[in-house]
């Protein structure tokens, strides 16, 4: 396990700053952090989500920002934050997984969990879904510790960590409703306990509650604006039941390709899906744990049919850790004679082989976007002169946050876009020629007003113009 945890540490640190991603989505989140420690703005609501604008909680903010703090502002400190507690997933799914199943799969697993290209890049930079498989994984283990002893305790940390999931992507609702399945047999099963039952029921929905309450008091405030565009997200993620069906097989064939780097048959895959569905009736009856970790994945990968967008790797930061402890599990009952161990052994390095084709900085020059946007930001303020200005990116979808970010280190904001407030000069970040900043159909450009250039710089691969109002 000390062998393992050394190679997770190593391929999620090395070349680290080289390779953090720092764009928008960063810089954004950058500029909130560094407004929560000094105190000027605490949030209610998180990120939004990249669709539908349904904004998450405020638990990744207040969760990762100490360590921008401990970083003296510099943006590498969040990362370096999510990185560390990406090491130390790896060390709680050993311990858990020992505890819950046992060794061989617990060391299978976490070997899974240290050399996963897509677990390695999720963990070299900030993002919040970047942070849900170790909260997953402990959700599960208070909820099935909750099961098992019917203690208080565990059913206020299932509660708080369940909170804690859905804040860091809405996709963990679905472990709501799978452990909202099995608590609601839990108390068919042991109705003479009901009065014990209700009450930690009763502590699990406060505590899930009381940390959401930032969340749901925001909704009350703008007549529920989250609530209702998320369910206008899943009125429009397809309703009929072929697009149904389909979802349901792309979920599991982008689940592997994800958590294997391959891509494959289509009709292997379908095979897979109906082994994990017919392994239900083995483990029912087992005391294993093994049982609740089956149950959550397949239930999951149902539940993932109501949404029908695209399948991005991050949409599976809740499967994978369950993913990978299935696989283990499955694995370890080869370990018993020779022809099984080479077995595993062909398996474990064709998963390595695979992976590591997926490693970057082992092979090319890392993009120093941190670097960059300091100095591009170091830059303008020798140019912006402590003067207002206005700020604007093209083409539009090219990221200014990072830069911004920077500037209000230095105490250098942009007038209001959304106030429409106009200053005598507009500073314009290109990225892509031609840069159309005069007649822009780029409404961040063009509401400056009429303009012409009266500078331009060039400054790493991109181009600044400076903008001035004509006479």
């Amino acid at each position: 396990m000390i062998i393992i945890l050394l190679i997770g540490g190593f391929l999620r640190f090395y070349r680290f700053e080289e390779f953090v991603t720092f764009l928008n989505d960063q810089g954004r989140d950058a500029i909130i952090l560094k407004r929560i420690i000094t105190l000027e703005h605490l949030p209610a609501i998180g990120p939004p989500t990249s669709i539908g604008q349904v904004y998450l909680g405020p638990f990744y903010y207040y969760f990762i920002a100490p360590w921008l703090l401990i970083f003296r502002f510099n943006p590498i400190g969040p990362a370096f934050g999510v990185a560390l507690f990406s090491l130390i997933y790896i060390l709680v799914n050993y311990f858990i997984i020992k505890k819950l199943i046992n060794k061989k799969t617990a060391l299978l697993s976490s070997f899974f969990i240290a050399v996963s290209s897509v677990m390695i890049e999720s963990a070299r930079f900030s993002w919040n879904p970047n942070l849900l498989p170790l909260f997953t994984l402990l959700t599960i283990y208070f909820f099935i510790e909750s099961l098992k002893t019917n203690r208080w305790y565990f059913y206020a940390l299932t509660g708080a960590f369940l909170s804690f999931s859905i804040q860091l992507h809405y996709l963990a609702l679905f472990l709501l409703f799978t452990i909202g399945i099995f608590y609601f047999y839990f108390l068919i099963k042991n109705f003479k306990n009901i009065k014990k039952i209700l009450i930690n029921y009763s502590i699990l929905i406060f505590n899930f509650l009381f940390f959401t309450s930032p969340l749901l008091i925001f909704d009350l405030r703008h007549n529920f604006l989250n609530s209702k565009n998320f369910l206008n997200l899943l009125k429009n993620s397809g309703n009929s039941f072929s697009s149904k069906i389909n979802n349901f097989f792309d979920s599991f064939y982008f689940l592997n390709y994800y958590s294997f780097n391959i891509f494959l048959n289509k009709f292997f895959v379908y095979f897979l899906i109906f082994l994990f569905f017919l392994s239900l009736f083995f483990v029912f009856k087992k005391n294993s744990p093994i049982k609740f970790f089956l149950f959550i994945f397949n239930l999951t990968i149902l539940f993932m049919t109501l949404y029908s967008g695209p399948k991005h790797p991050h949409y599976f930061m809740i499967l994978y850790p369950l993913y990978y402890v299935l696989i283990a599990y499955f694995l370890s009952f080869n370990l018993e004679n020779f022809f099984g161990k080479i077995l595993v052994f062909v398996f474990v390095a064709g998963f390595l082989f695979l992976n590591w084709q997926k490693y970057p900085y082992f092979r090319y020059h890392g993009s120093n976007q941190i670097k960059k946007a300091k100095k591009v930001a170091d830059f303008l303020e020798k140019k912006i002169e402590n003067k207002k200005f206005n700020f604007a990116t093209w083409p539009v979808d090219f990221g200014e946050e990072p830069y911004l970010y920077f500037l209000e280190l230095k105490n250098l904001r942009p007038a209001s876009r959304e106030k429409i407030e106009i200053t005598n000069q507009m500073f314009v970040l290109c990225s892509k020629d031609p840069c159309q900043v005069i007649n822009s159909p780029s409404w961040n450009i063009s509401m400056f007003g009429k303009a012409k250039i009266d500078k331009i710089w060039k400054i790493e691969d991109l181009k600044i113009y400076k903008l001035i109002h004509e006479n």
